[in-house]
């Protein structure tokens, strides 16, 4: 093999050296770290304190922190604020205690709505479609809280605070049209409600089926509630009625549809409407003894958090109320009288 001439091995080694001696670009400046979101800025027992994520409003501040989206007013109400502003932290109160239902001015209260039935027809207790959607629309536009009944005993325990401007919907009977006219709407609110149900009219051809009901309560926004078996008045005793046999039948009636509501919905009890809203010392003591905490007249007029709860007042919505006429029957709030 020939001997490579020196001339060729220095110029090698020449450019070996020199690509040994170039440097490599300069890498790219690294991009600058994400700016870290810090949420939580103090926190007690009583209070957390948070600068709100970008898209937050309060009913997802009330659902991280409070475990329910209801309870948005009490942040709102908190602080003063109707809507979040961006770059301003929150606080929020985790006890309910911290919250008043009463102030100089008057006490709030909460007005119970009573529906029957909804339809186009011209009963005084049917409500159009169309004016059921209308009134509300006017609630969710008019920054009414409408309360769960659920929610109701704890309320009037103090266990929960009185929103502003509290308003419970409630349905009385189970007609069908509950189902077909009623309940779409108040999915398209997000709108609790309580249907209250006399047993007898379940699976009638008015009447709604107990899988309509059960669909409804899977829902997570419809309760339902017994109104007695048979809707018979049950303050009244019967001509040569005895009085075990008057106890024993008022009993049948507050335990059929309570059992009936249980075994096939699923459904605990705690409320029972009273069919025509009338009651009795009888009445009100088995109801009591059912271990039934809050029971429901058709007395008009708003419930303050120390209304006795085994009388009520519910509000009849009636057909031909309109929407002036509805208004005028949200009583969220009594005076003092104090000058």
């Amino acid at each position: 093999m020939a001997r490579p001439k020196l001339e060729t091995l220095v110029l090698t080694a020449a450019l070996l050296l020199t690509g040994c001696a170039t440097r490599p670009p300069p890498a790219p400046p690294a991009p600058p770290a994400p700016a870290v979101h810090v949420e939580v800025l103090a926190r007690n027992d009583d209070f957390v304190v948070v600068m709100p994520r970008p898209g937050d409003d309060f009913a997802a501040l009330a659902g991280r922190y409070l475990g329910d989206a209801r309870r948005a007013w009490w942040i709102a109400e908190f602080n003063g604020m109707r809507r979040l502003q961006t770059g301003v932290d929150v606080t929020i109160p985790l006890k309910p205690s911290l919250l008043n239902s009463v102030d100089a001015k008057g006490v709030r209260t909460v007005t119970i709505l009573c529906y029957h039935r909804f339809n186009d027809g011209r009963s005084k207790l049917s409500v159009s479609a169309r004016d059921f959607a209308e009134q509300m629309e006017y609630l969710a536009a008019n920054d009414y809280n409408v309360v769960a009944l659920r929610d109701l005993p704890a309320i009037l325990r103090g266990e929960l605070p009185m929103p502003p401007k509290a308003v419970a919907i409630s349905i009385d009977d189970g007609y069908r049209s509950t189902f077909e006219v009623a309940f779409p709407i108040l999915v398209r609110h997000g709108f609790p409600a309580t249907l209250f149900l006399y047993s007898d009219l379940a699976g009638l051809p008015a009447g709604m089926t107990w899988s309509q009901m059960k669909e409804m309560k899977t829902s997570g926004l419809i309760d339902i509630q017994p109104h007695s078996k048979s809707h018979a008045n049950l303050s009244l005793r019967q001509a040569d009625e005895a009085e075990r046999a008057y106890v024993e039948r008022v009993r049948q009636e507050i335990e059929v549809p309570s059992g009936e509501i249980e075994r096939r919905l699923g459904q605990a009890v705690y409320g029972f409407a009273y069919p025509y809203g009338d009651a009795s010392e009888t009445v009100t003591d088995l109801i009591r003894r059912r271990s039934i905490s809050v029971a429901f007249t058709v007395s008009p007029g708003g419930n303050a958090f120390f209304a006795y709860p085994l009388l009520l007042r519910r509000t009849m919505i009636y057909g031909d109320d309109g929407l002036a006429g509805f208004r005028s029957k949200l009583a969220v709030f009594s005076p003092s009288g104090v000058r």
